[in-house]
């Protein structure tokens, strides 16, 4: 990998944005590698934890890029959405580590992810449209996170925000004032997923992600469905049994 860092250690990948001279831009290179990354994920890996390197988590499209595209114009922004798409209905939860620059591109990952820890000092915004250009694969993932109303308000203005006002807004989850309390905050954070059954999470993280768009009654049946299955399945007797038993189950092991 040119553009990205990778580390696993139990069930957990990490993965850093590595530009750190362009405070991670997502050039055409990063988008390749981080969906060759998502698409080899296997069910050792029950998270994925994504930061960028040298203080930054991304700002955005690599303009370089842009201006190279030509007529691939088209398909490369696409490419990028799909992406989002990827990131957002992996079965593993996914968390972002957000520091620095949150822009663009970058505000829309964090906008995909399961759960996002935030330096109170970190910049998010929408630059797009000061550009003269448009938030076009970001936008429907930002309404989806935060709503149309405030969405509007912020790709409209291109306003900056920091990670306390993201909090406020629901873009991210945690906010922290250290670096020591962010790492602190990413172990808690993971340990509350580990103790979790993996194959439960993935179905569950369906379900929800299923209610925004499907019809009511065709997600309810599909729960229904699935909480039978889980029932009588490995993780579920394993799960109850550990209940019944005072003592941990496998997973968390």
């Amino acid at each position: 990998m040119n553009t990205l860092l990778l580390e696993a250690h139990n069930g957990v990948l990490h993965i850093t944005l590595n530009r750190p001279e362009c405070r991670n831009a997502m050039s055409l290179e990063m988008v390749k590698e981080l969906r060759e990354v998502l698409a080899q994920l296997d069910s050792q890996v029950r998270a994925v934890v994504i930061s960028g390197a040298g203080g930054h988590f991304c700002a955005g499209a690599d303009v370089k890029d842009l201006i190279g595209a030509g007529n691939q114009m088209q398909a490369l922004n696409r490419a990028f959405g799909t992406l989002l798409q990827e990131v957002e209905a992996l079965p593993q939860v996914v968390i972002v580590l957000l520091q620095g620059a949150v822009l663009g591109g970058g505000f829309g990952l964090a906008c995909v992810s399961d759960i996002a820890i935030a330096d109170h000092k970190a910049q998010f915004g929408l630059p797009e449209t000061r550009l003269g250009l448009l938030p076009a694969q970001i936008a429907p993932f930002v309404v989806k996170r935060i709503g149309l109303t405030q969405a509007r308000r912020l790709a409209l203005t291109a306003a900056r925000f920091d990670g306390v006002e993201a909090e406020r807004l629901g873009v991210v989850h945690f906010v922290e004032h250290d670096p020591q309390a962010l790492a602190q905050r990413l172990d808690e954070v993971l340990g509350q997923v580990l103790q979790c059954a993996p194959g439960a999470n993935a179905r569950t993280k369906s379900l929800l992600l299923a209610s925004v768009n499907e019809p009511l009654g065709a997600v309810l049946d599909r729960g229904a469905q699935w909480f039978a299955e889980a029932v009588t399945s490995e993780e579920g007797i394993e799960g109850t049994q550990a209940f019944v038993q005072k003592r941990m189950p496998r997973w968390c092991e």
